[in-house]
């Protein structure tokens, strides 16, 4: 077998800005920053927009079509900048609306495309609306913006309903009156200092769209929207004695009263008609942690483009559990026109090069300390790789979530005094959080901060063995995981894989292989290597194969 040229070059447009393709993000790689944890330009231990803009040459090396950046607002970071105390600003930390500027201009004139997050389900209580709403009467007209309600009990001490926080805790909080009296409580369905949007109220909605016209207007290519299948809520908020934590299931038929209700079509399909005025495809991807096919009445063709599929992500490395993933996602995206999304790692769960060096199930989001069972980093590494392979031959969009292309391992021995998820602290120090993934990355073999800053105190500390997996490291060496990307997305490109068509092909039981037009991929999940098709041109593999695919391995190769 011979190996093809593992480069091949980009045929879009680069100097000129991106594509003029409206279908773009049908087939689209892009790629996640967390800001925090990018790149410092200033030397204050923090990631910032300027420090992404100077690293944009990486993102356009590695051949990604768009980039999406988590929140940059002005936030007192109570949950990693997902408490947005002003959805038309940049925090100071991060910069200025002029570094934003600047950094979509290079975007653009690398042929990248931007998506930012939008945050509508609830903002910070540091919001003006929020703060006014506090120093207001109860059955006001600031109040109704949000969710507040009299307590329980004769003397309102119980919280409204049996609603928890999905940062553990109840889900509501009680204020003090102006007059200093304990008052009413508030509807929070994540951390304190993230109070739930009214969407009942027209208020809220004319307000987001402005906000969506703000960023639009600077010429943003669409937004990624967090928790979208919370934003309206059941008539009266009723009881929900069932855990609502993980993927959200019907129980008894019925969904939820704070998950997935149908009034949230309604605001989706005013959202697309708003950003189908724009010039451009601009788009809209659900955050929604939903099964495939409750997922998928959020991107029928009025309402969003794409949605996370968290379904693929939850998966194990176990053959007949990623077929059946793969089935049910395009089956139901399928059905109603849309592509399917495919992710293996994001801010809010462990990566999958730990992951998938454990053998038994594990909690995506609940973190892993020094004195807990640690994953076996080789072997995470390989499987990581061997998925990642797997799931950039599928036909759709993928999303990358930064450092994993470094094969960047969680972070499983960080400091407990370090930690900053508010879910530590909740849950009473039994559940460590997902800091883990957002340690700042690796640019330089150079410590103590290998390149991230000048500062040798950065927000979370990055660890000794981080040294081998700094870009500088891996960017000449043809085995390295950053290589393996650059090959897999130039391929993908190459022979339009994303706008394929993935046909199953018979194998064994430990053995998954599919066509996608020209290219067919095999993955060994077994613990022997099996035989390989004679006569085949080997284009990528994970790890080194010959005639055999070793276990854990997964190889992409033409047959003639």
């Amino acid at each position: 077998m011979t190996t093809a040229d593992p480069r091949p070059a980009r045929t879009d447009p680069v100097a000129t800005g991106p594509s003029a393709d409206d279908d773009w993000w049908r087939s689209a790689v892009i790629y996640q920053i967390y800001p925090r944890s990018f790149a410092d330009s200033d030397g204050d231990g923090t990631g910032d927009l300027p420090g992404i803009t100077a690293r944009l040459d990486h993102l356009a090396d590695l051949g990604v079509d768009a980039l999406w950046l988590s929140p940059f607002y002005p936030s007192p970071q109570c949950d990693g900048g997902y408490d947005v105390a002003d959805y038309r600003a940049v925090d100071p930390r991060y910069g200025t609306l002029d570094d934003f500027d600047a950094l979509l201009a290079r975007a653009h004139s690398l042929g990248i495309r931007v998506v930012v997050d939008l945050v509508p389900n609830h903002c910070s209580t540091q919001h003006q609306a929020f703060r006014v709403a506090l120093a207001a009467e109860p059955g006001s007209e600031e109040r109704a913006l949000f969710h507040f309600r009299d307590g329980g009990g004769p003397d309102g001490s119980r919280p409204p309903n049996d609603w928890t926080s999905m940062f553990e805790g109840p889900a509501w909080t009680r204020v003090t009156e102006a007059d200093g009296r304990p008052g009413q409580w508030y509807l929070h369905l994540f951390d304190p200092g993230q109070p739930d949007w009214n969407w009942d109220n027209p208020a809220v909605r004319a307000d987001f769209e402005d906000t969506l016209r703000f960023w639009l207007d600077r010429g943003v290519d669409g937004f990624r929207v967090d928790v979208c299948d919370a934003l309206v809520k059941a008539p009266g908020l009723p009881d929900w004695p069932h855990p609502t934590h993980g993927v959200i299931e019907p129980v008894d038929g019925a969904m939820p009263p704070m998950w997935d209700q149908e009034g949230i079509h309604e605001i989706f399909r005013a959202w697309r008609r708003l950003l189908d005025t724009y010039d451009g495809r601009r788009i809209l991807c659900a955050e929604a942690w939903l099964p495939p096919e409750r997922a998928a009445r959020i991107i029928r063709p009025d309402e969003m483009h794409q949605a996370f599929n968290f379904r693929f992500l939850e998966t194990p490395w176990r053959p007949d559990a990623l077929k059946e993933a793969i089935d049910e996602s395009l089956a139901a995206n399928d059905a109603v026109g849309a592509p399917t999304t495919w992710v293996l790692s994001n801010h809010d769960v462990m990566r999958h090069a730990s992951r998938f060096g454990y053998d038994g199930p594990v909690e995506l989001e609940h973190g892993v300390g020094a004195d807990d069972p640690q994953p076996d980093r080789a072997l995470g590494l390989r499987r990581a790789r061997a998925a990642t392979a797997l799931m950039l031959a599928l036909p759709g969009s993928a999303y990358l979530y930064q450092g994993e292309e470094l094969g960047l391992p969680e972070v499983t021995d960080l400091p407990d005094q370090s930690r900053q998820d508010p879910v530590w602290e909740r849950s009473g120090h039994r559940i460590r959080g997902r800091d883990g993934c957002r340690v700042p990355l690796p640019w330089t073999d150079q410590p103590p901060t290998y390149g991230f800053s000048d500062s040798p105190d950065t927000w979370l500390p990055q660890p000794a063995y981080y040294r081998p997996y700094a870009v500088s490291v891996q960017r000449d060496a043809p085995d390295s995981s950053l290589h393996f990307y650059r090959r897999l997305l130039a391929l993908r490109r190459r022979y339009r894989l994303g706008s394929g068509e993935a046909r199953w092909v018979a194998s064994s039981d430990q053995v998954l292989r599919l066509s996608n037009g020209l290219i067919e991929v095999m993955t060994n999940f077994g613990a022997e290597p099996v035989p390989l098709p004679p006569g085949i041109r080997c284009l990528a593999a994970s790890q080194p194969v010959g005639d055999l695919l070793p276990p854990d391995t997964t190889v992409w190769f033409l047959v003639f």
